[in-house]
């Protein structure tokens, strides 16, 4: 994946319409705080199905993820490890942590 916009506008879109079933196992709202080159703010809503990726924030996420944009890629294509990533401080969380729990199976 050559940047962090089409990953969101692209990949994860295609993954909620091709699989709305997550919407309704996750049913929570993230929000992607991505800095660095191709950066920005990103909200993904599992809330109804098929759930949707929106530039921008929503404001009503009930998990934050913040992370630079090397790193976000770096996770999302499998160079490293995400649980790695956050006890490194790469990744930084905020918000419910189950929710957390359940980021792989909508960013993975």
């Amino acid at each position: 994946m050559s940047d962090v916009k089409s990953y969101f506008e692209e990949k994860i879109a295609k993954k909620l319409s091709d699989k709305p079933e997550l919407s309704k196992a996750v049913n929570a709202i993230y929000e992607f705080n991505i800095d660095g080159d191709g950066g920005g703010i990103w909200t993904v809503d599992l809330t109804k199905e098929p759930g949707t990726v929106a530039a921008g924030s929503g404001g009503a996420a009930k998990c934050t993820v913040s992370a630079k944009s090397a790193d976000f890629l770096n996770i999302v294509s499998g160079k490293m490890n995400a649980q790695m990533a956050f006890m490194s401080g790469k990744i930084k969380i905020k918000g419910d942590m189950g929710l957390a729990m359940k980021l792989q199976k909508v960013i993975g």
